[in-house]
């Protein structure tokens, strides 16, 4: 490909553009409370247990408030992946980010996509795919139902935005 056909897909508008990331309900703020709560109620109770000669069951608590913070830890660090899906009149790109930072690109033809799912009738849609020649993506992986639905319709317009081609705007 020559670079001047690189410049000319770059400045291609954009059909459709995805920014998909894990929800999380706990925000830092609801984080510090819960931790603060959790810190208090064991300290309490463990005092409680030191003062009756049970003095081993302290230690206990702070491990339980430290394994705790570690879980939320853990699940905050997953919340940085991300996938970005956007589609242009020539091409439709995948970019996936898992929460350690790596990076997984596809780039496929609009015109040769398939979206493909498995619906269960009592849950909705369980999974999303992208076929094109041989190859099968799963896309919103963390959507729930509901998500992956509006995010499947979305998608569905922007393909068929992307058939018809480019469209003559003399007022843009």
């Amino acid at each position: 490909m020559s670079p001047g056909n690189e410049i000319a897909r770059e400045n291609e508008p954009q059909i459709f553009s995805a920014l998909l990331t894990p929800h999380r309900s706990l925000n830092r703020t609801g984080f510090l409370a819960v931790m603060l709560f959790l810190s208090v109620v064991s300290f309490a109770t463990g005092l409680v247990f030191l003062m009756m000669g049970a003095w081993p069951v302290l230690g206990f608590f702070g491990l339980d408030v430290l394994v705790i913070w570690w879980a939320f830890k853990a699940n905050f660090r997953t919340a940085r992946a991300r996938e970005e899906i956007t589609v242009t009149t020539s091409e439709l790109r995948v970019r996936r980010i898992s929460p350690r930072g790596e990076v997984a690109e596809w780039t496929f033809n609009p015109l040769w996509v398939r979206l493909d799912m498995e619906v269960d009738e009592d849950f909705g849609i369980e999974h999303l795919y992208l076929i094109s020649r041989g190859h099968q993506i799963q896309l919103a992986g963390f959507l729930g139902p509901d998500g992956k639905a509006s995010f499947y319709k979305g998608l569905v317009e922007a393909l068929n935005a992307a058939k018809r081609g480019p469209t003559y705007n003399p007022i843009t």
